[in-house]
């Protein structure tokens, strides 16, 4: 089993998330992607975060009728602190044939020598899926030198340009701005029935 790992806070997941992760899935020929949902992401813990059981609550409805996606409850189910490292570990130990393909972004390739034992981290990891947006090429020239073993598991995904953040979407939905249409259809209503996001009792549907 080739299995992609995407990690994130998820507050809220939107659309841009299911397109990224299905174009990864794709193009990396996965059998699945798992959503890995961090309770309090190591370099958040000074903002302020949606209780985990909302934000769980609205990634089991974005993936509602997703077959090829499937949520991992791993840093859920143990204590923090969250680090990478340590929750790929624990998916080496739980499933030791299993190919495991880390999924990030660009900038989160670049910010990768300041994560928690970052060659560690790569060790575990078969291969590491890099969302690359066009005309946007990763150099891993200089990171290759900090992070030795990097490049030969560096994997590009060629991801469509999508401008829709979860921050984004909080901005919205304070504001009173329309934001249905940047969800999947079972996250916004979850969002409306709950008053995720919102100082009013009202929300702009």
């Amino acid at each position: 089993m080739r299995i992609g790992i995407f990690g994130g806070t998820f507050d809220p997941p939107h659309i841009g998330h299911l397109i990224l992760t299905d174009e990864a899935r794709f193009q990396l020929n996965l059998d699945q992607v798992w959503w890995l949902l961090t309770p309090i992401p190591p370099h958040k813990l000074s903002l302020d975060i949606t209780p985990v059981t909302d934000r769980l609550e609205m990634v089991e409805a974005a993936l509602i009728d997703q077959d090829r996606f499937e949520i991992s409850y791993v840093d859920i189910n143990r204590s923090p602190p969250y680090y990478a490292f340590d929750t790929m570990r624990i998916l080496r130990d739980q499933y030791p044939y299993f190919q495991f393909i880390y999924l990030i972004g660009g900038d989160s390739l670049k910010d990768l020598p300041t994560w928690h034992e970052p060659i560690e981290f790569i060790r575990t990891c078969d291969e590491i899926g890099v969302m690359s947006r066009s005309g946007y090429d990763v150099d891993v020239t200089e990171l290759e030198q900090e992070l030795p073993g990097l490049a030969e598991r560096i994997r590009i995904i060629h991801a469509p340009l999508i401008e829709i953040s979860s921050s984004q979407i909080r901005q919205r939905i304070e504001n009173g701005l329309p934001f249905r249409n940047f969800l999947p259809a079972e996250v916004y209503r979850t969002i409306l029935a709950k008053g995720l996001y919102s100082s009013s009792s009202q929300l702009n549907e």
